[in-house]
């Protein structure tokens, strides 16, 4: 029930109602260092959703081996593509969220990540404690998977669980195969192929691999990035090659993996090549480092010549019209 009337003198404050949306994103450490990549590895190799092993076997591997290998590589990647704003996802996230906050007028719009900093939690707290009771949840990935989407909505209700009085929650759905996502591509690719000095002999669109184990589990994570190259091959008219990234482990992940795939493309005649990452809603480790400077290193290495990363779709405009009007479609009935 609203107050139509004065409040008691000893009431607590009582903040104007809001309507909230909470851009959400994977995570970045705070730094490009060994100390802070460990902490933020060891959050997110901790996620259940993301390693499907079990606790008892999978901890001491992580904590006796992992955590004590591969954060001094993963800081030394991270130190390439580090920036004065910090991590280039990080500084993407919060760009689309000052970017959208004047664009929907009664909305607060604010950021998190799921691991890191900013957290999940301390976003939707400040949030209700800013009066928003009603807030909408947009996880930034376009494809759907436990390890993404999934995650994101366990953070959110482990966060509400611990609250006495909880805020109205509402999910964005993967836009994996919505037009106004596959316009947004087609017109940004088309945009930034136009102006190559060079006619590419195959574009690439790489999408974050996935252990195989996951899509015979049900996940629909494969199907949603197999969708989303069709439709837009056949927005743009051209054939794309699709390939998967970041393999991990000895699990079977994924393909064709895209370290597989363009040390094969020299030999197939295609040596000068675009690649983009349709999965990504922002630029980060994954798209500036294992795509942009480690593949262009293998594809030249196995025989390439001409190699160009297309970027994400970030704080664009076109971008950000398209992300706008999904918003305003699930705040439909709240403003």
């Amino acid at each position: 029930m609203r107050e139509t009337g004065p409040l008691p003198q000893d009431h607590p404050p009582v903040a104007a109602k809001k309507v909230g949306l909470l851009l959400v994103n994977l995570g970045t450490p705070d730094a490009p260092e060994k100390k802070a990549v460990k902490r933020y590895l060891k959050q997110f190799l901790s996620d259940k959703r993301v390693v499907e092993i079990p606790s008892v076997i999978w901890q001491p591997i992580l904590r006796g081996i992992i955590l004590n290998t591969r954060p001094a590589k993963s800081a030394e990647a991270y130190g390439l593509v580090w920036t004065e704003d910090g991590s280039p996802l990080a500084s993407y996230t919060r760009k689309q969220a000052e970017k959208l906050a004047p664009k929907i007028d009664g909305v607060m719009v604010d950021w998190a990540m799921r691991y890191g900093n900013p957290s999940i939690a301390s976003r939707l707290e400040a949030m209700k404690t800013a009066g928003c009771d009603r807030i909408l949840i947009a996880p930034l990935y376009p494809q759907y998977s436990g390890a993404t989407t999934a995650s994101v909505h366990d953070a959110v209700f482990d966060a509400i669980a611990a609250m006495r009085w909880q805020p109205a929650i509402r999910l964005l759905p993967a836009y994996h195969d919505d037009p106004a996502y596959i316009d947004a591509l087609a017109t940004s690719l088309e945009r930034d192929l136009a102006a190559l000095d060079f006619v590419p002999d195959a574009i690439v669109a790489s999408f974050h691999g996935m252990p195989q184990r996951t899509l015979e589990l049900g996940d629909p994570y494969h199907c949603h990035c197999q969708k989303t190259a069709r439709l837009l091959s056949e927005k743009m008219g051209r054939e794309l090659v699709v390939a998967f990234q970041s393999r991990f482990g000895r699990a079977k992940w994924l393909e064709p993996a895209t370290d597989a795939t363009l040390e094969a493309l020299p030999g197939q005649g295609k040596k000068n090549i675009a690649i983009f990452a349709p999965g990504f809603s922002s630029d980060c480790l994954e798209t500036c480092e294992e795509l942009a400077i480690r593949g262009k290193e293998q594809f030249q290495a196995a025989g390439g010549e001409k190699f160009v990363y297309l970027p994400c779709l970030n704080d664009s405009d076109t971008g950000m019209d398209m992300l706008e009007s999904l918003i305003r479609r699930e705040l439909s009935g709240w403003l």
